[in-house]
């Protein structure tokens, strides 16, 4: 593979990673189908719930007939599902739309990290996958910004049809100059005793718990952001943006860390600083200064973002050559697995103490939860005592 491969990777990871333009969305998607705050998370939940299980079948099956086949596949269904996701005129509807979403980004994001693994030489790995997670974090923070403008000129649907020629322009990129074949190489498979001694499992305990911790703010915050504080939407996209910015901001950084002087210090660390910011979000009422909220946002996102490259490196480096895909599969699938069970417990908190206590007690109640989830992520990560030095 050529380095244009690692290119039209971090491609994918845009183009799915741009589906944060849903969450400034919410408020005028419940108002529009009259739903409550929490049943939003049904969009979430049957978006990810799906790709994080098809990002690891995708990764794998990659592995078999070729990362390239599979990920042209997930950027033209991609295509396909933001069309449906427009035109939904019920609420089953466009949940329906979600889950063909899911199907298509989750063969995206499973073979775009093996992809990026199998066009870099050992040593550069890091910076690679920094390359990779820093296009991700390009979609997820331009997105919110995005979404303001849209919501107040063209309202919801546009954020699904703005995507689509992103989407198709990718796919004609990747089928002109993507390798379609099988990479040949012979390694031995992944042992069930690599799982038991923690090499895999290890970092993808911590990437559950670091997502599940970080969804608080993109279930919540545009509800407080717009509803709470009364912000117009492009007042709260810009704040909303500096979470995903941080995290776009950290990732090439944590990358050359992880090439340098290994995963250990930047896992943790990261982990750190994304609990501190959600600690600070729990205090958030609704007079808090804005820059002070957006010092919070930022920090969590810059967290994040330093711990994700560093663990995804500690995945990679754990499966054999040969199944890249199914690595990056379940680096993904530990990931979204975390924001499965982040949306719906954080959502069922909030429900809950709303209902008794009001909004400011139960955005309080639910990020004190998930600074808690980061903090026992980051107790966990101190008690490994061997990372990989470096990538290879």
């Amino acid at each position: 593979m050529k380095s244009g491969s690692r290119w039209i990777a971090a491609g994918g990871g845009l183009l799915i990673s741009l589906d944060s333009v849903m969450n400034p969305a919410f408020p005028a998607i419940a108002a529009h189908f009259r739903l409550a705050p929490e049943q939003l998370r049904w969009v979430v939940v049957f978006y990810v719930a799906v790709y994080a299980v098809v990002s690891f079948v995708g990764g794998a099956v990659g592995d078999r007939v070729g990362h390239g086949r599979v990920f042209v596949t997930g950027v033209a269904g991609s295509a396909v599902a933001f069309v449906a996701g427009a035109l939904a005129p019920t609420f089953g509807w466009l949940l329906a739309a979600r889950v063909a979403q899911g199907l298509a980004g989750g063969l995206v994001y499973g073979t775009a990290p093996g992809i990026v693994m199998l066009a870099t030489p050992p040593g550069e790995r890091g910076r690679a996958l920094g390359f990779l997670a820093a296009g991700m974090g390009l979609g997820f923070a331009s997105a919110p910004l995005a979404a303001g403008a849209l919501l107040a000129a063209l309202g919801w649907r546009s954020i699904f049809y703005v995507r689509v020629p992103l989407g198709l322009a990718l796919l004609g990129w990747a089928l002109a100059a993507l390798p379609r074949g099988r990479a040949h190489v012979g390694a031995p498979r992944l042992r069930a005793a690599d799982f038991a001694r923690g090499a895999v499992v290890h970092p993808g305990a911590l990437a559950f718990l670091a997502n599940a911790g970080i969804f608080a703010i993109w279930l919540l915050a545009p509800f407080y952001l717009v509803d709470r504080r009364g912000l117009d939407p492009v007042t709260a996209g810009l704040l909303f943006t500096l979470t995903p910015l941080g995290t776009a901001l950290a990732a090439p950084l944590a990358g050359r860390i992880v090439d340098a002087s290994g995963a250990r210090l930047p896992v943790i660390g990261g982990l750190l600083l994304e609990g501190a910011g959600l600690a600070a979000l729990s205090q958030a009422g609704p007079v808090t200064p804005e820059p002070a909220l957006g010092a919070a946002l930022f920090a969590a996102g810059f967290g994040l973002g330093l711990f994700q490259v560093p663990n995804m490196a500690a995945v990679m480096a754990a499966f054999p050559a040969g199944q890249q895909g199914a690595a990056g599969g379940f680096s993904f699938f530990a990931r979204t697995s975390g924001v499965v069970a982040g949306v719906i417990v954080l959502a069922e908190i909030f429900a809950a103490r709303r209902a008794h206590a009001g909004f400011d007690a139960a955005f309080a109640e639910a990020y004190v939860v998930a600074a808690v989830v980061v903090a026992a992520a980051a107790a966990l990560a101190a008690l490994r005592r061997r990372w990989p030095d470096r990538t290879a």
